[in-house]
């Protein structure tokens, strides 16, 4: 959609904006299919955008605000294209985050950017079907396509990692065939040579002969070489390519696996335990009041507290049992073969341990207090799918909070309407 112009006589409606657009603004036409049926105007807009604007250091970035004199019309510089075009999308970022009433943040500011330059097509015109539906892009709505689109984009890495690992071995195996050839080849080549040089009244032929049969066996011995070194290099590609994947799957801070990993483990886990007929428990936990924590500590003691927790939840997992970071102070337990009542008896214990240290932020000497996490559980098979087992775990883990946290709640219907 093109940018907006005549803004404070605007309805409130969603709109995606054309990267051509930032060279000629367009006026909204007032009887699209966008705006028809939308009465809610916002006569202060324009005034809003321009305080955007001097948030990004513009100063007065409303062209009619100021008239400049004739003396100082005569003595103007023309404004530079490019800084034009770098004011027009600053307008229409500030513009977009207005209409939609979306709070300015490092998120909203990727988001608004990506639309309005055209660099995620597919948001803009999943922003777009949703205008016309008459539906409001919302913070939560944003998030859940970022979401959606790392599953995608991670699948998508997996397919590709998987292909480029097929691959490398099929050339692994060539190259391991050719240099298996080569070398015998070059066994039988050298034997016939040695032959040749023996006869030594055959003639001059027979020397011609074991002459170029020499320089072949030469030029054969660098082949066997080369592919001896393309050998190496496979490998040493095969080593490398697993690193990438364990570094891509894995949270550095703590050490655990991260959320990607965990919605693998998580698809394969479930199909096991259904193949065997077991029970399968997920959790979440989270560290109760960490961002007073970081607020009164600082970012890296509260680093040192995440490693803490990580380490108590690592202790308990084992080749059935999986925990991992799930983003932020939130950590996910995937526990196969234990029932709810004993799933919760484990991860209680981990409760308890970790609520009896007492830690001391070393930089300052200043102890932390006590160090306590809440978390919620449930039993997936109780659940139509992966995703509403997640929420629910996701729904007593709120409960715990709301309950005073330090616990671990098990889920049950009408859990989630008691937390909020």
């Amino acid at each position: 959609f093109p940018c907006l112009s005549g803004f404070e006589t605007m309805p409130r409606i969603a709109c995606t904006l054309n990267p051509s657009s930032l060279h000629r603004p367009l006026k909204f036409p007032r009887k699209s299919s966008l705006t028809m049926g939308m009465t809610d105007p916002v006569p202060t807009a324009r005034g809003e955008a321009r305080g955007i604007l001097r948030w990004f250091g513009f100063g007065n970035a409303d062209p009619s605000s100021a008239s400049p004199s004739p003396a100082s019309a005569e003595k103007a510089v023309p404004e530079d294209p490019h800084e034009r075009r770098r004011r027009q999308l600053l307008t229409d970022i500030g513009s977009f985050l207005l209409t939609h009433r979306l709070e300015v943040s490092g998120f909203t500011l990727a988001i608004a950017y990506d639309v309005i330059t055209g660099a995620d097509r597919r948001l803009a015109r999943l922003i777009e079907a949703r205008v016309i539906a008459r539906q409001p892009v919302t913070l939560d709505w944003l998030g859940e396509i970022g979401r959606k689109s790392d599953e995608d984009n991670g699948a998508a890495l997996d397919a590709l990692m998987e292909k480029l690992d097929s691959s490398i071995e099929e050339f692994a195996r060539t190259t391991t065939t050719a240099r298996s050839a080569a070398h015998d080849y070059n066994s039988a080549l050298e034997a016939q040579v040695d032959e040749l040089e023996q006869v030594s009244k055959a003639g001059v032929v027979i020397t011609e002969l074991a002459g170029i049969a020499r320089i072949m066996l030469d030029r054969t011995r660098e082949i066997e070489k080369e592919m001896s070194r393309s050998e190496l290099q496979t490998r040493a590609l095969q080593k490398n390519l697993d690193e990438a994947r364990r570094s891509a799957d894995t949270d550095h801070l703590t050490g655990l696996p991260n959320r990607r990993a965990f919605e693998t483990v998580f698809g394969r886990e479930t199909e096991a335990a259904r193949a065997a007929g077991e029970p399968l428990c997920i959790a979440f936990c989270d560290i109760d009041h960490f961002k007073r924590i970081n607020d009164t500590h600082g970012h890296e003691a509260g680093d040192r507290v995440l490693k803490s927790v990580a380490q108590t939840l690592a202790k308990i997992s084992d080749d059935r049992c999986h925990v991992a970071r799930h983003g932020g102070e939130e950590f996910v337990v995937l526990l196969r073969g234990k029932t709810l009542d004993q799933a919760w008896k484990l991860l209680d214990t981990a409760r308890e341990t970790m609520a009896e240290r007492r830690l001391v932020n070393r930089a300052t000497d200043v102890p932390f207090g006590r160090i306590t996490f809440s978390g919620g559980i449930t039993d997936v098979s109780a659940h139509h799918g992966a995703r509403d087992a997640l929420a629910a775990a996701d729904s007593a883990l709120y409960a715990a909070k709301a309950q005073g946290r330090n616990a671990i709640l098990c889920w049950e219907t009408g859990m989630l309407k008691d937390a909020a």
